[in-house]
């Protein structure tokens, strides 16, 4: 199904190759009105391809142009963009039929406005939104309904909370952050000392820092810090469910996919890409530019960049169970095979 834009925005192709640095193959003036996949495009949209087994697709599509790289030019039968990175152009090209309707400026009436929060005359706050004493809404930015900024708060200018956010309690958003529906932040890190008999309960005194341009997905939690705060550096992308446990340092420009998490003072650099489901244990510390594979957990600091697995491939139940008794053994087969070594060595 195509991704067609209501409020009908058109560019030429010439305009598209000039605005995004691409090399133009076809009629400059073909006007594309969309974004659609490969099977469904049609004349008047654009598609792309960056894997070879959508090639038969490729082969077939009606797009009006497509965005590749060179060596699969050959095998479009329209007009074409090549590009470096297609899915990177790709991205950008579909920014322009994206369809985000902000809501004005203004305090819906069934806002409830604290008398100490101060909430800029350019911001536009939704339907039953709450917004408590010392909280701070800069310029531009947008509450969508149900949203909850709690003391302490500040919300920065141009960012935006869609729907049921929550910031509990000193949490500063930067300028130009997203946070989807859902999301809480600023909640109370997992702080707990045992006495012998029960847990003791430890204040937790920090904040939640996110920088400027970030994104906190559906569900996401990410807790404030015991003493200091935890801190997402600028244009940190996070998935739906992720969790983000107390005084967690996230580097720039590093991405999480959906159901990771993060426990306590762990700290991940800058560019870094941590799969699905992946976990990190708490203290450890990652560099830039790692990449943590879907599953995996991290349970020691890892050092250098590159990319890391630590999960086990799909294999049939009976294979599973097999290898699983064995698993148990392992210690057991070390030393034996260990022993056998040392006695080849001295025969």
């Amino acid at each position: 199904m195509s991704t067609h834009s209501t409020n009908k925005t058109t560019i030429s192709l010439a305009d598209l190759a000039e605005r995004f640095g691409m090399t133009l193959h076809g009629d400059p003036s073909v006007q594309i009105e969309g974004v659609a996949t490969l099977a469904a495009a049609g004349p008047a949209e654009l598609g792309f391809i960056t894997n070879s087994k959508y090639l038969a697709q490729l082969a077939t599509t009606r797009a009006g142009v497509v965005i590749l790289r060179e060596h699969d030019l050959a095998t479009c039968p329209t007009a074409a963009l090549v590009a470096a990175d297609p899915y990177l152009a790709y991205a950008k090209v579909a920014a322009l039929f994206e369809q985000a309707a902000m809501p004005p400026p203004g305090i819906h009436p069934t806002a409830v406005i604290a008398n100490g929060a101060h909430v800029a005359v350019g911001a536009s706050i939704g339907p039953y939104c709450v917004i408590e004493s010392g909280a701070v809404i800069e310029d531009g930015a947008v509450l969508g309904p149900h949203c909850i900024v709690g003391p302490g708060c500040v919300v920065g200018a141009q960012s935006r909370l869609v729907a049921r956010v929550t910031l509990v309690l000193r949490v500063v958003l930067g300028r130009r952050v997203l946070i989807h529906p859902g999301a809480v932040l600023g909640a109370d890190g997992f702080g707990l000392a045992f006495d012998g008999n029960q847990w003791v309960k430890l204040p937790q005194l920090g904040g939640v820092r996110v920088g400027d341009d970030s994104e906190i997905g559906a569900n996401t939690t990410i807790d404030r810090g015991a003493l200091e705060d935890t801190v997402l550096e600028e244009d940190v992308r996070l998935d739906n469910q992720i969790q983000i446990g107390h005084n967690v340092k996230i580097g720039a420009h590093t991405a999480m996919a959906g159901c990771s998490a993060v426990a306590g003072s762990a700290k991940i650099g800058r560019y870094c890409m941590i799969g699905a489901a992946a976990g990190v244990l708490g203290h450890l510390e990652i560099a830039d530019r790692v990449t943590v594979l879907a599953w995996s957990l991290v349970s020691s600091s890892v050092t250098e960049a590159g990319e890391y697995s630590s999960s086990m491939p799909l294999m049939e139940s009976h294979k599973w169970r097999r290898n699983a008794v064995r698993f148990k053994h392992l210690d057991e087969y070390v030393r034996r095979l260990t022993a056998l070594e040392k006695n080849g060595e001295d025969s």
